[in-house]
């Protein structure tokens, strides 16, 4: 057809594959716009149509609003730009979704009840300002009590979860998690306990040279042993139990007496919490660390080895 051809809405129909409806509607919207009428007042729409509502149909299948579309064909907005803005909206309706589904999944396999549905669902759609109060609270409540100075700002720093921008589903569940256990007063007051005993050992005056936690100590020398399958009331398990003693008397400065056996038992009953174990496994998936070795095995033995001689 040459130029000067125009086309009926019908024939606009059958040529975009719209219906006569659609196109209707968009020419009523100043989308696509007649280039003249007949006697009768139908539409005849000039050649140029059926691209100009290809590209509508196309941004509309995008998810483009009418307002934005009818900028695009009328030049006022760059393909570009719009693809440019539309792809960051999209980008945030992806997070809002992924969240949802992290918050299903994790229902789906712990069948919460209705109220703790909500608080999933509040935890998981905090803002990054919101997720920062609520693990500072919990640290407050941690590191604050016992000694609130830059000597525990490492241990504070090493507990702090950090959500990327675009967590992965199973990020998004881990700190749903991790959140939920750092409201839980009673894991709060454990962990309360575990630095109120570190801080004891603390020499007084600022500063102070560092000093490793039983814990630590307790998995560096006793990994090895519960790996090589010594029984912890075993003969063999004499020497280990002795060097542990003694080991985490001169860390924390003890003075050597007829019991320190219980003392170090009393600490790592203290610290055998499998709560503990698992904050630590859901801080590292959300800060995408590598995954910590389980500590429960290696205080298990660490403190059946020291019921079994605390009752010689």
């Amino acid at each position: 057809m040459d130029g000067g051809t125009l086309y009926s809405i019908g024939e606009l129909a059958r040529r975009t594959g719209l219906t006569v409806k659609t196109i209707r509607f968009y020419s009523d919207r100043g989308i696509v716009t007649p280039a003249d009428r007949t006697h009768a007042g139908y539409r005849r729409y000039a050649p140029e149509a059926v691209a100009r509502l290809a590209l509508v149909r196309t941004l509309r299948e995008l998810g483009l609003g009418l307002d934005m579309i009818r900028q695009v064909v009328d030049q006022e907005l760059t393909l570009g730009e719009v693809a440019a803005e539309h792809a960051a909206a999209l980008d945030v309706q992806i997070s809002i979704l992924r969240l949802r589904r992290a918050v299903l999944t994790a229902a789906a396999e712990r069948e919460p009840t209705p109220e703790e549905m909500e608080l999933m669902h509040q935890l998981a759609t905090l803002s990054e300002a919101e997720r920062r109060r609520l693990i500072d609270d919990f640290l407050d409540s941690v590191f604050d009590g016992p000694r609130s100075d830059s000597r525990f700002a490492a241990a504070r720093r090493s507990m702090t979860p950090e959500l990327p921008d675009n967590p992965t589903d199973e990020q998004v569940r881990a700190w749903v998690e991790l959140a939920e256990l750092s409201l839980d007063p009673d894991f709060r007051a454990t962990v309360r306990r575990l630095t109120e005993d570190h801080a004891a050992d603390l020499p007084d005056g600022f500063p102070a040279p560092p000093r490793p936690d039983v814990v630590a100590v307790t998995r560096d020398l006793v990994g090895p042993v519960v790996a090589s399958g010594i029984s912890p009331d075993s003969p063999q398990a004499d020497p280990v139990v002795t060097a542990l003693t003694a080991q985490c008397a001169l860390a924390h400065g003890r003075p050597e007496g007829p019991t320190p056996h219980r003392w170090l038992l009393h600490r790592l009953e203290a610290a055998s919490d499998p709560r503990r174990d698992r904050y630590l496994q859901l801080l590292a998936l959300i800060n995408g660390w590598p995954a910590p070795d389980p500590l429960a095995p290696v205080i298990d033995w660490s403190v059946t080895a020291l019921r079994a001689r605390a009752a010689r």
